[in-house]
C-alpha cells in the first residue's frame, strides 16, 4: 500500500498542477478574443462570468482541459468506429504505420548494432554517419521520402512506415551497441578459456546481457516510431489518422480537435511504451531474472 501511494500521489499531484497552469493559460491567452466580442456586443460581463465565456469559446485559442476531455470523450465513446471522427478509427490507422515502422526500425538497429560490434571499420565508419541522421529535421526528411516513393508508385503505409523507421532505428542501434559491449572483461576471458567460438560468445554471452538495454531502447523507438508516423500523414494529405486530424483541425481552426487528437496520440505511445514494458519483464522472466 505504501509502495503503491509512493507511486501515485507524486504522479497525482504533478497532473493536478498542469491542469491548473493549463486552466490559468486557458484564461490569459483566450482573454484578448473575448475582450473583442464582449466589446462587439456593448456587454461586460463581471469577473466570473468574464472567466466561464474565456473556458466555453467554441474555437479557443487554448482550449480549457473539460472542452478537451468532452471532445476526446465524444470522438471516442459516441462515435462508430468506422466513422472518419471517430479518434479509435484514426488512431487505428496510424498504429497500422507506427507497428510496421518499429518493426522495422527494431529489425535494422539490431543489425546494424551487431554489425558495429564485430566489425571495427564499421564502429569507425558507420557510427558517426548514424548520429549525423538524427541532426537532420524529420519534416525535412519527410516529404522528400513521400516524393520518391511516389514516383516509382509506392504509396499508403509504406512511406509512413519508413519513415517511422527513420526514427525507430537509432535509439535501438544505440541500445543495442551499449548492450552487446556490456559483458565484463573476465566473463569475455572466461567464454575464450572455454574455447567457446565468437557464436557461442554471441548468442550466450553478448545477447542475453543486451536484453534489458534492447528493451529499454525499444521504449523510445515505440514512441518516435508513433511520432514519425504522425508526421508522415502530414505531408501526403492524408484522410485517415491522428495526422490527418491534426491537419484537419488546423485547416479548419477547430483548436479543441487539434488537442483532443494529440490526447489520443499521447495515450496511444504510452500503451505501446506500457506493453514493450510487459513483454519486456516477461522475457526477463523466461531468461531467469529475479523482480527488482
Amino acid at each position: 500500500m505504501d509502495s503503491f501511494r509512493e507511486k501515485i500521489v507524486p504522479v497525482t499531484t504533478i497532473l493536478a498542477g498542469l491542469v491548473v497552469v493549463w486552466y490559468v493559460f486557458a484564461v490569459i491567452l483566450n482573454a484578448p478574443f473575448q475582450r473583442d466580442l464582449d466589446r462587439r456586443a456593448d456587454e461586460t460581463p463581471g469577473t466570473v462570468e468574464f472567466i466561464g465565456k474565456t473556458l466555453s469559446q467554441p474555437k479557443p485559442t487554448l482550449p480549457a482541459p473539460h472542452q478537451v476531455a468532452v471532445n476526446f470523450f465524444e470522438n471516442t465513446f459516441l462515435r462508430s468506429v468506422t466513422s472518419n471522427r471517430s479518434l479509435v478509427y484514426n488512431a487505428w490507422v496510424t498504429l497500422s504505420s507506427t507497428l510496421l515502422g518499429f518493426a522495422f526500425g527494431t529489425a535494422l538497429g539490431i543489425i546494424i548494432a551487431v554489425g558495429i560490434v564485430h566489425v571495427a571499420s564499421l564502429d569507425r565508419s558507420l557510427m558517426p554517419w548514424i548520429i549525423a541522421s538524427q541532426t537532420i529535421p524529420i519534416l525535412a526528411v519527410a516529404p522528400m521520402i513521400i516524393v520518391v516513393l511516389a514516383a516509382v508508385g509506392i504509396t499508403g503505409l509504406i512511406p509512413k512506415a519508413l519513415i517511422s523507421t527513420y526514427l525507430s532505428f537509432f535509439p535501438v542501434a544505440v541500445g543495442m551497441v551499449k548492450g552487446l559491449r556490456s559483458p565484463e572483461l573476465t566473463h569475455l576471458d572466461l567464454m575464450h578459456t572455454y574455447y567457446a567460438s565468437r557464436s557461442q560468445i554471441f548468442w550466450k554471452l553478448r545477447v542475453p546481457a543486451s536484453v534489458p538495454f534492447l528493451f529499454t531502447s525499444m521504449k523510445v523507438a515505440v514512441a518516435a516510431s508513433l511520432v514519425g508516423a504522425i508526421v508522415g500523414e502530414l505531408p501526403t494529405g492524408a484522410v485517415a489518422g491522428i495526422g490527418a486530424k491534426l491537419l484537419s483541425g488546423a485547416y479548419y481552426s477547430q483548436s479543441i480537435d487539434i488537442w483532443s487528437a494529440l490526447v489520443a496520440g499521447s495515450i496511444v505511445a504510452a500503451l505501446l511504451v506500457m506493453v514493450v514494458g510487459i513483454a519486456g519483464r516477461l522475457v526477463d522472466r523466461a531468461m531467469g531474472g529475479r523482480p527488482a
